[in-house]
């Protein structure tokens, strides 16, 4: 008779986020191994220049007087109506 064991992959390590700081790194790690370049541990002995394309996630950001202005023309639209 043999065993039969069932095993359940877990999740672990960081999350992917698009456009994250971390996914810029991991991006250059692998423009560099990629160039033929070896990637070790620690302070690297000569400065390589690689270049990456990244797209960074922006966020628009109203300030308090904008909001309240915008808030002040719905409240006079729904007065009107």
């Amino acid at each position: 008779m043999s065993k039969t064991e069932t095993t359940q992959t877990v999740k672990r390590g960081r999350p992917v986020v698009a456009g994250s700081k971390r996914q810029a790194v991991l991006a250059m790690r692998d423009a560099k191994r990629n160039a033929g370049i070896e990637v070790k541990r620690g302070r690297p002995k000569k400065q390589v220049t690689v270049e990456v394309d990244v797209v960074a996630k922006t966020k628009t950001v109203k300030s308090k007087a904008q909001k309240q202005a915008e808030l002040a023309t719905k409240m006079a639209d729904v007065n009107e109506a």
